[in-house]
């Protein structure tokens, strides 16, 4: 029996990811995205009588950022994979090349004629 080498693996279910692990998902980007606005209007506040273009920068993403973040933790679980196809095609294999004839055919052409 062959060993195969470099073969193609098939996810064999089409489940989707526990609903724990995805909700655990969605808290961990929403505090992330959570987070970075804190900074921004934290950084907005400390930096308008410095620097205030960077910080209306900061304070137009303290703003936007909530409304983003709610909606990528309410966004709908993921999909579920797709199911491999039932049907494997057969590995197509080269066809053999024309078979060259040696030897008893005449080379001048005349096909035996004088």
């Amino acid at each position: 029996m062959a060993k195969r080498d470099g073969g193609e693996v098939f996810r064999i279910t089409g489940a989707r990811q526990g609903l724990a692990d995805d909700v655990r998902g969605r808290q961990r980007r929403y505090i992330i995205s959570m987070t970075v606005r804190t900074l921004s209007v934290i950084a907005a506040a400390v930096l308008w009588n410095v620097e205030r273009h960077v910080a209306i920068v900061a304070l137009a993403l303290g703003i936007l950022l909530p409304y983003i973040a709610v909606v990528i933790a309410n966004a709908g679980r993921e999909s579920a994979p797709s199911l491999p196809s039932t049907f494997m095609p057969a590995p197509v294999r080269p066809a053999l090349g024309a078979a060259e004839t040696s030897g008893d055919a005449d080379t001048d052409g005349s096909h035996g004629r004088n």
